[in-house]
């Protein structure tokens, strides 16, 4: 800008010059010229200080919204809404047409492989803390599609010292040791653990703290209806998951109670074995070793259950299921229900959501009359979920 005003002054200067050229003799018209040139350089100056006030203003303006950008763009310590809700609904629909011979007599049937729908909802009301519900409900295809009988109902908060929750839930018997060789399409699965194990728990509130690959887990039912003044029910467990690995131990002791009254414990420690590989086989292993602490009346007794489960993709939508089951509940040969046996399944899953199963089931009794199914199976799953 100053150079410009200086090429105003010079042409300027040749311009009064030119103009006086013919009286440039005089004393008068040198006078003149000076003091034209100091009035130029004057309005130059006062031209530059202007220019230079307005560049000021401008960079001041821009360096205030700068700030306004910055401040805008840095989060609340507290924001007025949640961090995360989640909402999921789900259902699934399994029935199955089977072909049964059982104590000594053979019929078709259609049953139900445990359908059920619930509804899921959790809510990060502050950073590292959730909340959570969760309702589960059976829906029984077998008998008029009955709606209502309750598998899970309870509330959960979750942080970064663990998760606690109080209602009807899984035990960590089942979350560390049943789950793994539970992979069947049948409502009986596992076949030796479901004759005497725990799947859901009313009146429980449980504990789980997950550290690395490690799992802490811990529950106790208080009942005030039945069983003891305290705990009803204690299960401690330990779990470890790494690349496909799984390995846990557990520790159940559980008031046994017939009618009203409670008439002694049942102690049981569990461990599993499991691991997935990559070419698309898995193999599992769960055992009980389960005793039967019975007060002056009845006899104390010790039993073990035993469930073997394997699993191989033979193509992206074939499997084929393998398992092997042994049970033993200690009693003698007039009551005893002792029985071994073993199934296979053969799995078609076209979609992610829709899969098909032919299996064949048979149990060998000890002391009552053998059993064994082939059935059929069909199995539709849905979700839907929502974040807000």
């Amino acid at each position: 800008m100053r150079s410009i005003f200086l090429i105003i002054l010079i042409l300027t200067f040749f311009s009064v010059i030119t103009s006086n050229a013919v009286a440039a003799d005089s004393d008068s018209s040198l006078e003149m010229l000076k003091q034209q040139i100091e009035q130029l350089q004057q309005q130059v100056l006062a031209l530059e200080k202007a220019q230079q006030a307005q560049e000021a203003e401008k960079a001041k303006q821009a360096s205030m919204k700068q700030v306004t950008k910055v401040e805008e763009a840095e989060p609340s310590t507290m924001p007025e809404k949640p961090l995360n809700n989640t909402l999921s609904v789900y259902a699934t629909m399994r029935p199955t047409l089977g072909y049964f011979d059982e104590d000594a007599e053979t019929f078709w049937d259609v049953r139900d492989a445990l359908s059920r729908a619930g509804i899921k909802a959790t809510n990060e009301f502050m950073p590292g803390w959730t909340a959570e519900l969760h309702g589960e409900w059976g829906i029984d295809i077998s008998n008029n599609g009955d709606f209502g009988t309750a598998r899970k109902a309870y509330v959960a908060v979750g942080g970064p010292y663990g998760r606690v929750a109080v209602g009807k839930q899984r035990p960590p018997q089942y979350l560390l040791i049943a789950e793994y060789v539970d992979i069947f399409n049948h409502a009986n699965s596992p076949f030796s653990y479901d004759a005497e194990g725990i799947f859901f728990v009313n009146n429980m509130v449980t504990y789980r703290l997950q550290t690395g690959g490690f799992s802490w887990l811990a529950a106790s039912q208080f009942d005030g209806e039945s069983g003891s003044n305290g705990a009803d029910l204690v299960n401690l467990g330990l779990g470890y998951d790494q690349s496909g690995f799984h390995g846990a131990v557990t520790y159940l002791m559980q008031d046994s109670i017939e009618g009203n009254f409670t008439t002694g414990e049942d102690e049981v420690w569990a461990v599993s074995l499991a691991q997935d590989f990559n070419n698309g086989l898995y193999l599992a292993a769960a055992y009980q070793d389960k005793s039967y602490q019975r007060d002056a009346i009845s006899k104390d007794r010790s039993g073990h259950t035993l469930d073997v489960s394997t699993a191989y993709r033979i193509s992206e939508q074939f499997r084929v299921k393998l398992g092997y089951f042994d049970f033993d509940d200690g009693r003698g040969a007039l009551l005893s229900q002792r029985y071994d046996g073993y199934n296979t399944t053969l799995e078609w899953q076209p979609d992610d959501s829709l899969r098909f199963h032919l299996e064949y089931l048979a149990k060998d009794y000890d002391y009552l009359n053998d059993f064994d199914s082939w059935s059929i199976g069909f199995r539709y799953d849905f979700s839907k979920d929502w974040q807000f």
